[in-house]
């Protein structure tokens, strides 16, 4: 496939393999760009705001529920790409196209929502006879740079808003993952003028630096690890950004939770993807009272889990993004059994495969708990009560999700009210979202919020408008 800039495609001499985790065959290659691609295509946007601008509200909406059509028509082929270039279960990837697809609809209803509001001057000194409102304008050119775990989800939560809310865009798709959302990208522009949304795809080190460094961009929207984007808070100067990044989410499962609901979501929230989604249960917390029971019966409905062809719709398991990815969570496997993990089910690596895996005598210290673990294991955590499972959950530098399961009012508030994360829920586990929901974390997790309503308002800014009546 090839980028897109200013309506027009272009490919570059050196390519990069886009490669199946599954089997190892190429699946495609992307042009590799350099900083020249991305002053292009920043060149382009600049020059599209004027005319996406012009736009009524009502065309950009229609112009979204056109892209939306498009996308319902092709989800069950970029559901297939999503499976070959990540090696997530296909019916997963039908998930994350269906969930993609209602977010291009929710951006359509939301460009005809965004309202200022009146300003009563008089409330201060001087303002009376003063008639004041505000108007919400876009910031200007976006920067969504997107990780290879939701390739088009997770890209279309910064393109879809900020068109919305008539800012143009450009779009860095992961190397490892890039081919569905460059051609979400292509189904989108086909409704919009050029320039109005480019793909410049590319090394991180290249082409992110050069989106965060530029002048002419307005905004950066990230998605990755934290490193990166520490980095990216720290070279971005005056503008505006939303960093989504890791976690570390806790399942925390009181004395009185039912236990069967607790251990179905323990399942899921662990092992979808392998492990490989931010806001994945990656600590179970347990109450020492009910903990042998819930375990036994985890580790029963863990064994069930499915290893095999990701195309396979009865596959639960599939493949890591790569063997490099498969061999940091063995390695942090170990390093917990040399702290005295003891291993109830799983354990072993098959190349970029990782059985799903269930330790026990897991202490706060531990680096399966202390880092995040992007894999399908699930390390236990036993507590006596409460207080202690809470204490527990905030000690994380992380704080995105977390979910909770207790049949106590009390209890539920306690944690809703003293958990330190973005989003609570209780009786659910963490590995859950809706895509109008605010989505973003506390503490190293982000800032920020995403879910379309929410980011269209952080991609516009308020003017002022005041007129003297007096």
């Amino acid at each position: 496939m090839k980028m897109l800039i200013n309506g027009e495609f272009k490919s570059k001499e050196e390519l990069f393999d886009v490669k199946n985790p599954y089997n190892d065959e190429i699946v495609d290659t992307v042009p590799i760009g350099d900083r020249g691609d991305v002053k292009l295509a920043i060149s382009a946007a600049n020059k599209a705001k004027k005319e996406l601008n012009d736009f009524s509200s009502r065309k950009v909406s229609e112009g979204l529920y056109s892209a939306y059509e498009s996308l319902k028509s092709e989800k069950k082929s970029l559901a297939k790409l999503i499976t070959k270039e990540t090696g997530k279960p296909i019916k997963d990837s039908r998930g994350e196209m269906e969930r993609s697809v209602e977010t291009l609809k929710f951006a359509a209803e939301e460009a005809k929502r965004i309202y200022g509001e009146t300003v009563p001057l008089d409330a201060g000194i001087g303002g009376k006879g003063l008639f004041a409102f505000t108007q919400k304008i876009p910031l200007g050119v976006v920067a969504a740079i997107t990780p290879f775990n939701y390739p088009v989800n997770l890209a279309i939560h910064k393109i879809a808003p900020a068109i919305a809310a008539k800012n143009t865009t450009i779009l860095k798709p992961s190397l490892q993952a890039p081919l569905a959302a460059m051609r979400l990208s292509e189904i989108i522009s086909q409704e919009f003028p050029d320039g109005v949304i480019n793909t410049v795809t590319g090394f991180g080190g290249e082409i992110g630096d050069e989106l965060t460094v530029n002048d002419d961009i307005d905004k950066i929207s990230f998605t990755g690890s934290v490193a990166t984007g520490l980095l990216i808070s720290n070279r971005a100067g005056m503008k505006k950004i939303t960093l989504e990044l890791g976690g570390n989410d806790p399942l925390i499962v009181l004395e009185d939770a039912n236990i069967g609901k607790s251990v179905k979501a323990a399942v899921l929230g662990s092992y979808l993807y392998s492990g490989q989604v931010c806001m994945a249960v990656k600590r179970i917390i347990i109450d020492e009272v009910i903990a042998d029971e819930f375990i036994d019966l985890f580790v029963k409905e863990t064994q069930k889990l499915k290893i095999g062809d990701p195309m396979d719709p009865k596959t639960d398991i599939g493949p890591l993004i790569d063997e490099d990815a498969a061999k940091m969570v063995e390695q942090s496997v170990v390093r917990s059994y040399k702290k005295g993990a003891r291993l109830l089910t799983g354990g072993n690596r098959d190349g970029n495969f990782f059985e799903p895996t269930i330790l026990d005598n897991i202490t706060p210290d531990m680096d399966i708990v202390v880092n995040e673990t992007f894999g399908p294991v699930s390390p236990i955590i036993r507590v006596n009560g409460v207080e202690e499972a809470i204490s527990a959950a905030n000690n994380s530098e992380f704080g995105l999700q977390a979910g909770v399961f207790t049949e106590s009012l009390h209890n539920a508030l306690k944690c809703v009210n003293e958990i330190e994360s973005g989003s609570v829920f209780i009786n659910k586990q963490s590995t859950f979202r809706t895509d109008n929901m605010p989505f973003g974390g506390f503490k190293m997790s982000g800032m920020g919020k995403e879910g379309v309503k929410y980011a269209v308002n952080d991609m516009t800014r308020s003017k002022l408008i005041a007129m003297n009546l007096r």
